[in-house]
């Protein structure tokens, strides 16, 4: 195989489903994809919640997603139920996000550019004055508070629409365990926090010692932070969207010794 990634191996830790368009990326830069996904997504504990808000959808006049999940999820509770408010004004917290919903057929999502983030959507100037104004955000259960407080600081009523749970797969990882002591893995893709924090707990402590010494790439400098404090040599932040990762790959193995040598 040739390309600028041939001989490399990236482990990709986003939830089933959610990884094969990156895959195909990676396959057609000459390398190999291993897909282990480190979040599982179900259902929400309290649907009846979720169906609350839903039926009264059109009281909101701002709808806030905070990732492609709460998009997929998300659009496919409101449309079972029910339409889609026309005048509900629709918000995503990063490019990813709102090419998600663009390509659900929304116009004039409000994004920040760039990374995204809690932080970067708040400040920009179309929610910079929502007083009174009610606010639904469409999110998994649990997560960061920052959004909300920094909304209901501003005057805003502010509801959460969780459209599903995050979850530790119960998978055994022996085998990828025996290939990482192979040197069978030249990169991970780590996409959050709580996935880093799922795959150290089942890889146990003799996966992590492989971990530790494999270059990790990341979306978010938070990302790259628990990376670090958790003892992982190396960490790149990466700019968002897959042919920005696999650009950011090609680059860094350019950097390294041929992977004929490194393996």
């Amino acid at each position: 195989m040739t390309g600028r990634l041939a001989g490399r191996s990236i482990l990709i830790t986003r939830p089933a489903g959610q990884a094969e368009r990156l895959a195909a990326r990676i396959h057609a830069a000459g390398g190999e994809a291993i897909l282990y996904s480190a979040i599982e997504i179900a259902p929400p504990a309290n649907p009846r919640s979720l169906e609350s808000i839903l039926d009264r959808l059109e009281r909101f006049q701002i709808a806030i997603f905070v990732s492609p999940t709460a998009v997929a999820k998300g659009h496919a509770a409101v449309v079972a139920r029910r339409a889609w408010p026309g005048a509900l004004r629709l918000a995503a917290v990063g490019e990813g996000t709102a090419a998600a919903l663009a390509a659900l057929g929304f116009q004039g999502v409000v994004a920040p550019a760039g990374r995204g983030d809690s932080e970067a959507l708040a400040a920009l100037p179309e929610l910079a004055d929502v007083r009174g104004k009610s606010i639904v955000i469409f999110r998994g259960e649990g997560g960061r508070e920052t959004l909300r407080r920094e909304l209901e600081a501003r005057g805003a009523s502010v509801e959460y629409a969780e459209c599903y749970r995050r979850v530790r797969p119960t998978a055994d990882p022996t085998a990828l365990i025996a290939r990482w002591a192979q040197a069978g893995i030249d990169a991970v893709f780590i996409t959050s926090t709580e996935g880093l924090e799922n795959l150290v707990a089942i890889l146990g402590e003799k996966g992590a010692a492989h971990l530790r010494a494999t270059p990790a790439f990341v979306p978010h400098p938070r990302v790259a932070e628990a990376a670090r404090k958790f003892g992982i040599g190396k960490t790149l932040v990466v700019s968002p969207g897959d042919d920005a990762l696999v650009e950011a790959l090609a680059s860094f193995f350019a950097t390294v010794r041929p992977a004929a040598d490194h393996h």
